[in-house]
């Protein structure tokens, strides 16, 4: 099977099987996703739902966060992972996002990453959700699923993404990031992929390679 081919019957086994994919962080608006977003790094989509609320509650804009104490915003984050950064990381993307955007949250990535605590996987992320562009943010989901699969053959995230980028048409990047996500959340797990389970195990290298019989050595 050719990469084209496999590429092929995994994205329609996800247009007939997942047809509705989309990112399970609560948010309003794009400050809110933003935020949501940077929170989520090394963290449950889970977890962050349930900090989000009493956050925007108190900073229910940019401007509110951007003069807020970092011990302040970090006594409302602190149950997510790595909070000290993320609360740094917070008051400077809002501080930049005011001056420099005057509150609105830009759409191309390269002006995302220009704010604290933003890289390219939330840029990513920001983008396609909120404007729809045609990228693929590559978190360990993606990652780990794409590699699996053999939709890609890479050892870095960025590696992964720019071959993700080559085989799937600009108007579906969006939702096939949703549904590399939701796999890897549900399905293909990191240390028990339910394989049994799995509709895309024909096509699956990982699956492939574990059929193989153990061919028994003489002693």
């Amino acid at each position: 099977m050719t990469k084209k081919e496999r590429y092929g019957k995994v994205l329609a086994w996800f247009v007939e099987h997942m047809p509705v994919a989309e990112s399970e962080l609560h948010y309003k608006n794009p400050y809110e996703l933003l935020v949501a977003v940077i929170l989520s790094a090394q963290c449950t989509d889970k977890r962050v739902n349930v900090v989000t609320p009493p956050f925007f509650k108190r900073f229910p804009t940019p401007e509110k966060l951007a003069v807020a104490g970092v011990d302040e915003i970090y006594e409302l984050i602190r149950s997510v992972s790595y909070p000290n950064n993320k609360a740094k990381h917070l008051q400077g993307m809002a501080g930049v996002l005011v001056n420099e955007f005057k509150g609105k949250v830009p759409s191309d990535v390269e002006s995302l990453q220009r704010m604290p605590g933003v890289g390219r996987k939330t840029a990513n992320v920001v983008a396609s959700v909120i404007f729809n562009k045609p990228v693929i943010a590559v978190d360990t989901h993606v990652f780990r699923v794409a590699n699996r699969i053999g939709l890609a053959d890479a050892t870095t995230p960025l590696e992964t993404e720019k071959q993700l980028t080559d085989h799937i048409a600009p108007e579906q990047r969006p939702i096939a990031h949703h549904w590399l996500i939701l796999h890897g959340r549900y399905v293909c797990l990191a240390r028990a992929p339910k394989c049994a389970v799995c509709g895309l195990s024909p096509w699956c290298h990982y699956y492939k390679a574990k059929k193989k019989p153990v061919i028994a050595r003489p002693r």
